[in-house]
């Protein structure tokens, strides 16, 4: 018996290494596939033109700053709503825009989200379903008429078009159907019933102890209106697109280069793709020990 219970352990053990083994190669490949895209991005942002056209794959090139002159050339922007690339101005407007717009979209969100859960009221599942209805209303559709809504609130064509740009994101149905989906499955009620027989207000309630156990949905959600905002090139593009060049956002400057018909520098393009994508990846790399705690915590529950 014990000769047999033995044998069965140990291949018990060697099919458990199999396994794990398995899923370490399986995810060594997985990281690869979605590492190389962006080494190549970054490899040919240091390399030139002829470079890449010609010697394919390779690592780092030393055209980096040849690279960073051509962007600086105004004269490849005529005729463009951009007269100069403008990086730390891009930057700057961008990282305005989607952070507000970020911060105002998970907040409002999770308060929205909040509320549908924890109280009951009459026409609770009427405003939950018109919520989840304008989720498949795209923006395209509705341009029109908040571009003339816009026109006649005189916040277009300015600095007063950032207001435009960042307040609508307070309503974002998306982000609360996730919210209220995280919140039904991981949201105890019986502890806002605790606070309330404590005489905790509802907002205090909502701040000090809701929005600790929220953290991973909301890092989840901020992740992901962060990088909609910051790659978001249709809205800016309609209402600044009469503004000063230092307000453009990023996106706008990044469109402006790679359509330049005096540019056929591909290091160059490749440069500013590389430099508009890199607080994307600080944000992420910042948020994503949250999303980490969000899978274990659904894993523990499950």
């Amino acid at each position: 018996m014990a000769d047999s219970y033995n044998q069965s352990n140990k291949a018990y053990r060697r099919s458990l290494m199999t396994h794990s083994i398995i899923r370490l190669i399986v995810c060594i490949l997985l990281t690869i596939i979605c590492l190389f895209p962006l080494y190549v991005i970054i490899s040919n942002a240091t390399r030139g033109h002829d470079e890449i056209i010609n010697g394919g794959i390779a690592f780092f090139g030393g055209s980096l700053i040849k690279n960073i002159e051509t962007i600086n050339d105004p004269s490849i922007f005529a005729g463009f709503f951009v007269n100069q690339f403008r990086l730390w101005d891009g930057y700057r407007n961008s990282l305005i825009v989607a952070g507000l717009s970020t911060v105002f979209t998970v907040f409002f969100s999770g308060m929205t989200a909040y509320g549908l859960v924890v109280y009951d009221f009459k026409g609770k599942g009427f405003f939950t379903n018109f919520i989840l209805a304008v989720m498949m209303v795209p923006m395209q559709v509705v341009s029109t008429g908040f571009l003339q809504f816009m026109f006649q609130l005189n916040l277009v064509g300015g600095p007063s078009a950032y207001i435009a740009l960042i307040l609508p994101s307070i309503a974002a149905p998306a982000v609360v159907f996730y919210m209220l989906q995280y919140m039904r499955s991981s949201f105890p009620l019986e502890i806002v019933e605790a606070a309330r027989i404590d005489g905790c207000g509802e907002f205090r309630t909502f701040m000090q102890i809701a929005l600790p156990i929220f953290k991973p949905a909301f890092a989840v959600q901020a992740i992901f209106a962060f990088v909609t905002s910051w790659n978001n090139y249709y809205t800016p593009s309609m209402l600044l697109g009469s503004a000063d060049s230092s307000l453009k956002t990023i996106p706008m400057m990044v469109q402006a280069v790679l359509l330049a018909d005096k540019l056929s520098d591909n290091g160059a393009k490749y440069l500013v793709i590389t430099l508009s994508i890199l607080p994307v990846i600080i944000i992420y790399l910042l948020l994503s020990k949250f999303i980490v705690k969000g899978v274990a915590l659904g894993a523990v529950k499950g």
